[in-house]
C-alpha cells in the first residue's frame, strides 16, 4: 500500500438552514435586501427570456422544470399584460415604508382585503394603515379586470 493522503470522496454537508422567517418581524438573512419579484413579473421575465432564446435558435436547454416554472407561473400570475405588471410595480414602489418582500407578497397575493392581506403577511401589521392597504389593493384590483 502507498502513503498517498486521498481527498475525501463525499461532499460536505451543507450548512444547516438559516434563521429566516417571514412572520411579524421579517428574517430573511442573506435575501434581506434582495430585490424580488412578483409572480407576475416573474413570468414577464422568465418568458421574455425564453421568446429571446427561441428567437436565436437556443432553446434546447428548456428543460422540465423550466415548463413546469412556466405552468405555475400562468396559473398563478394575477397580471398577465406587461402594462399591468408594470403599473403594479409603481404603485407597490410609491410605498417605501414596505420591505422588497412584502411589496412582493403583496403583488402576488392579491389579496381582497388589507385584513386577508395582513393575515398572511403578518409584517405589514404596523407598517400600513388598512386605509391605505386596502386603497393599494383596491388600486391593484382594477388592474386585474383589464
Amino acid at each position: 500500500m502507498s502513503d498517498q493522503s486521498h481527498l475525501p470522496t463525499s461532499r460536505s454537508k451543507p450548512p444547516p438552514a438559516g434563521e429566516e422567517e417571514a412572520s411579524e418581524v421579517l428574517k430573511l438573512g442573506e435575501f434581506q435586501d434582495v430585490d424580488t419579484l412578483t409572480l407576475s413579473e416573474a413570468s414577464l421575465v422568465i418568458n421574455a427570456l425564453m421568446v429571446k432564446r427561441r428567437k436565436d435558435r437556443k432553446d434546447r436547454n428548456e428543460t422540465d422544470v423550466l415548463n413546469k416554472t412556466l405552468d405555475y407561473l400562468d396559473a398563478f400570475a394575477r397580471f398577465k399584460q406587461k402594462e399591468n405588471v408594470e403599473a403594479v410595480e409603481r404603485l407597490l414602489s410609491a410605498h417605501k415604508e414596505l420591505s422588497k418582500f412584502e411589496r412582493a407578497q403583496i403583488g402576488s397575493l392579491c389579496c381582497d382585503s388589507a385584513d386577508e392581506c395582513k393575515t398572511l403577511i403578518p409584517s405589514l401589521t404596523d407598517k400600513i394603515s388598512d386605509e391605505d392597504l386596502q386603497e393599494l389593493l383596491d388600486e391593484m384590483a382594477k388592474l386585474m379586470s383589464t
